[in-house]
């Protein structure tokens, strides 16, 4: 609503005296306005009194602002549902290097596993594409926040990603576990005889592991490596003693390499449920994509993909 106090403006009242801001405009009174105004109700001046050229600039000026309220009403953002959509494709950032949820196949660059699968799933649901976009631990989360892909594959929970992110529903959970090289089997039995100062335990750079050496290990060395090396590489290469992972990952990683083993810990640490990472503020996306997880979790998609790629939950 406009004031009343616009119709009691003397002429002296010039352009440059309105400020605009994206959600409305504002008048700005001088000094010489107040007095006026002053006149206007001691004096009993009326809007009768208002003749001729300043009449017929009062007028501009109220049609002005009410058509400038119009334009400048604030818009909401367009989700990037309606952009998946209207492109008919689905970008979702995906490493390649997590058996066996991603892996990349250099050679054909095509990818395969739980991930893949989850979402070629939600894009045929869409009615569109999936183009998996190439990404690496430590821009994951920027990867989402910059636009680069609308969504990623499966990602740890942490406080510190939902800093800058949002989260879906997780539909699946894993938990940390130590391997090491089996010729170490009777140096290392449980979590204890890692966390040593001679002992040097390995990570990725980016991951949830990256953070857990340093808090499951505080007395021991680490050894942090950047994408597309791993840390399980480094224990191969007897560059360390012993690495973390899940542990849906560990016994895949076992399978491939017989030279390495799991520590028998008592048990493993830190269970944690995993989810896809999405725009924070873009609650239509996660709200839809929330709805699709809980549409194909009661109708056993998520169980029926974990026996195909033997997940231990």
């Amino acid at each position: 609503m406009i004031s009343l106090s616009i119709l009691f403006c003397d002429r002296r009242l010039a352009p440059n005296q309105f400020q605009h801001k994206k959600s409305k405009p504002k008048l700005v009174l001088t000094e010489q306005h107040t007095i006026v105004m002053e006149k206007v109700f001691n004096r009993g001046f009326t809007p009768i009194r208002v003749q001729g050229e300043f009449k017929m600039r009062l007028l501009k000026i109220i049609t002005a602002l009410f058509a400038f309220g119009t334009v400048t009403a604030p818009a909401h953002a367009a989700s990037v549902l309606n952009e998946i959509l209207s492109d008919g494709v689905l970008k979702v950032g995906t490493t390649g290097d997590w058996n066996p949820m991603t892996m990349k196949d250099t050679a054909t660059n095509s990818y395969t596993g739980y991930d893949i699968d989850v979402m070629t799933e939600l894009a045929k649901d869409l009615g569109v594409k999936a183009e998996f976009v190439p990404t690496d631990w430590k821009t994951l989360v920027s990867g989402v926040t910059s636009g680069k892909y609308h969504m990623t594959g499966s990602a740890s929970i942490s406080p510190s990603r939902a800093k800058a992110a949002g989260y879906s529903n997780s539909y699946f959970s894993l938990a940390t576990v130590p391997l090491t090289l089996k010729k170490n089997a009777n140096k290392f039995t449980d979590w204890a005889d890692l966390d040593k100062a001679s002992v040097i335990v390995a990570a990725t750079l980016g991951t949830t592991q990256e953070k857990q050496v340093k808090q499951f290990f505080p007395n021991a060395k680490y050894k942090i490596v950047e994408a597309p090396a791993r840390d399980f590489q480094e224990v191969l290469a007897g560059r360390a003693d012993a690495h973390i992972t899940s542990n849906v990952e560990a016994y895949k990683l076992v399978a491939k390499y017989p030279e390495m083993m799991v520590v028998p810990v008592s048990a493993p640490k830190a269970p944690t449920p995993i989810a896809m990472l999405l725009p924070q503020a873009d609650q239509v996306w996660i709200n839809y994509v929330n709805t699709w997880i809980a549409l194909k979790t009661k109708r056993g998609f998520f169980a029926d993909l974990g026996r195909k790629w033997q997940l231990a939950n």
